[in-house]
């Protein structure tokens, strides 16, 4: 914890700051990419109809990769909020941008994105508030926290991810409308508007309190080397010793509480692994974070190498893969029932990823089917990821930072 606490360059000394060797920002592209590539398997599992959790290793392991994917997302958007501010060199620039941002992330997420998962426009009846919804409001929020130091900003992430469970009583309380406005902060869940609603998938807390360390930690990244190799490797292994020992623990009791409940007669594996993540506890960001801050000295050492540049093209380009990623998918689906049943399925025009559970006889696909896919659709999005990463390195237009 006092390494995030200790303060980075401000913005007023951002300009005297040595300029950041290309090997850093290759690392966090890398290991961007990498959770690119995660993420589109958990998004190929919700069309194939395959279960989020089941006691099948296969399936479990499926899905739990993929849980790296939200908090690298949300830690490493405010590491690039930290490195854009020290380009900006001026607060209240970095604060415009980060709010006018945020806003065109939740009204992508409500608009182009709800019809790419579902392919219909029944806007009226369903929306979703998504991981992109999420990354769009914290960033609006970090637009007022980047006027404290980073030490400050350190500590307010602390407290949120930390202290989390305060604001659990609150849901109980609270009169009818602050208590939605409470699902949308921290209860999640179904919010009903008249004969529709929104479903919260990502609240904003602990979610907010992600992105302040993760805007804290970039100021780790901007130091030497050397010493930048040896604290990622500091916080993310202890991080993860962390979440072994206390993990380990919980396991441990709940097992000897005995009954379904405690976790009797289920892989210890399994109960270590399978932590809260709506919204996430403190437990699943150590799991997740820590192994992810660990890798980044590893990437550095991957240079050159073809399949780690095929991972940093999709790291260079987050927010525009993740757009693309979606319809990608989405159509591939389309195009295996069509293949496989000799008609598109209509569950695939339902409201994914919150689909009624009961899927069409016959129609989950296996495993193998699975992977194949993911991997069709990863060598289907790096040619227009690859342009577009091009496109934003020999172009200077200001709007080809917002996507």
């Amino acid at each position: 914890m006092q390494l995030l606490l200790k303060q980075g360059p401000t913005m007023s000394n951002a300009a005297v700051a040595t300029e950041q060797p290309a090997s850093r920002i290759d690392s966090l592209d890398l290991v961007r990419g990498i959770v690119m590539v995660l993420m589109a398997i958990d998004h190929v599992r919700v069309y194939a109809g395959v279960p989020a959790g089941s006691p099948d290793p296969a399936v479990f392991f499926t899905r739990w990769i993929t849980h790296f994917v939200a908090p690298a997302f949300c830690f490493f958007a405010g590491s690039a909020a930290f490195l854009h501010g020290r380009k900006l060199n001026d607060t209240r620039a970095l604060a415009r941008f980060l709010v006018s941002r945020g806003l065109i992330l939740v009204a992508l997420e409500l608009t182009l994105l709800r019809f790419f998962w579902t392919f219909n426009f029944d806007y009226a009846h369903y929306m979703l508030a998504g991981v992109i919804w999420m990354l769009g409001w914290c960033m609006v929020l970090m637009g007022g926290l980047v006027r404290f130091s980073t030490k400050t900003i350190a500590i307010f992430g602390f407290v949120v991810v930390f202290l989390q469970q305060v604001l659990s009583p609150l849901g109980a309380i609270l009169p009818v409308p602050l208590g939605v406005l409470f699902q949308f902060l921290y209860g999640g869940g179904w919010v009903s508007f008249g004969q529709g609603g929104i479903g919260v998938l990502y609240v904003i807390v602990p979610w907010i309190g992600v992105m302040a360390l993760g805007y804290a930690f970039g100021s780790i990244l901007t130091r030497e080397s050397a010493e930048r190799r040896r604290l990622c490797l500091s916080i993310g292994l202890g991080a993860t010793a962390a979440f072994l020992v206390v993990g380990s623990m919980i396991a441990v009791m709940r097992a000897s509480a005995g009954g379904e409940a405690g976790g009797s007669g289920i892989p210890f594996i399994f109960r270590l692994l399978n932590q809260q993540k709506y919204p996430a506890s403190q437990l699943f960001l150590l799991m997740t974070l820590g192994p992810t801050i660990a890798l980044l000295p590893l990437a550095e050492r991957a240079r050159g190498r073809r399949m780690w540049q095929w991972l940093t093209t999709f790291g260079r380009v987050p927010m525009f893969y993740y757009l693309l990623h979606i319809p990608t998918i989405h159509i591939a689906a389309v195009i295996v029932s069509k293949s496989r049943e000799g008609h598109v399925n209509p569950w695939l025009f339902g409201n994914h990823p919150y689909s009624p559970p009961d899927l069409p006889p016959g129609y989950r696909w296996s495993l193998g089917l699975l992977y194949l896919v993911w991997a069709i659709c990863l060598v289907a999005l790096y040619f227009p990821s690859a342009w577009y990463a091009k496109l934003r390195a020999t172009k200077r237009h200001p709007w080809l930072s917002y996507i």
